[in-house]
């Protein structure tokens, strides 16, 4: 087994859902990381108290994820899950894999197939997982998730079918939903959106694509939101790693004082 001094991924993110605070995750992307951002993105993330990394894309064309991933994994304080467009993006070295299951899609592969194939691999490696209900939400254009998955996004101001989806899927056990714009999205998830999700679940929940600065971040993360990821808006304005730290820092201490 691997050793690390992390508790459960899992349980850090109930204990921290439960408690109201709240956290930011960096998304490394292997296609548009090289090895030499990747110890830049660590080091500023090390500096800024970042929670967690998440390594993965829809599509993934090199074979240096598993360099990225030994790499982040030279610290023991940042958990590295790994976020995988398919079964072919898993590597043992992490801390755990979001096993998503595209519940906001009907296409099977990305519902069971390829969770099965994922099966044998990860009930032999020391990763943790955590199964995670994924929502693909209209970002304003089309993503690559929602061209390689070739499923159709939830309509932006349709909140219902958001809700009913998240709610199935805590229903079939997942034990996280994951609203996502999309790598690139032109607009986030709604903040009506992600409260009324919030309302209907009691799982974490973890919402991702189109956050470009703080505050939006921070209406995200107040609308309900337990963990925001950050990942494209990184390479355009390379303060937003301090700028969203700052603000998740200034919630959580703000929720010690009034505890």
């Amino acid at each position: 087994m691997k050793e690390t001094n992390l508790p459960s991924v899992y349980s850090r993110l109930l204990r921290d859902h439960k408690r109201g605070y709240k956290a930011v995750a960096v998304l490394v992307d292997p296609d548009k990381t090289t090895e030499d951002q990747c110890d830049e993105l660590l080091t500023n993330a090390l500096l800024h108290r970042i929670d967690y990394f998440f390594v993965g894309g829809s599509l993934i064309t090199t074979d240096h994820i598993h360099l990225l991933v030994e790499r982040l994994r030279k610290q023991d304080s940042i958990p590295v899950l790994l976020f995988p467009g398919s079964n072919l993006h898993i590597d043992p070295k992490a801390d755990a894999i979001l096993l998503l299951s595209l519940i906001s899609g009907r296409n099977p592969e990305l519902l069971i197939g390829q969770h099965v194939a994922a099966a044998p691999i990860l009930r032999r490696s020391a990763l943790e997982v955590i199964p995670t209900g994924y929502l693909l939400i209209d970002g304003g254009r089309q993503s690559a998730v929602q061209y390689i998955s070739n499923t159709t996004p939830i309509p932006h101001e349709k909140n219902t079918i958001a809700v009913c989806t998240a709610m199935a899927g805590e229903m079939l056990g997942l034990k996280l939903i994951y609203l996502d714009a999309g790598s690139g999205a032109l607009r986030t998830i709604s903040p009506s959106m992600i409260s009324a999700v919030r309302r209907s679940i009691e799982v974490p929940l973890i919402v991702g694509g189109g956050i470009t600065d703080a505050d939006t971040a921070r209406k995200l993360l107040e609308a309900g939101a337990d963990l925001v990821v950050i990942g494209n808006g990184i390479e355009k304005n390379p303060e937003l790693l301090s700028e969203v730290s700052q603000k998740v820092r200034a919630m959580n201490a703000a929720l010690n004082v009034h505890e």
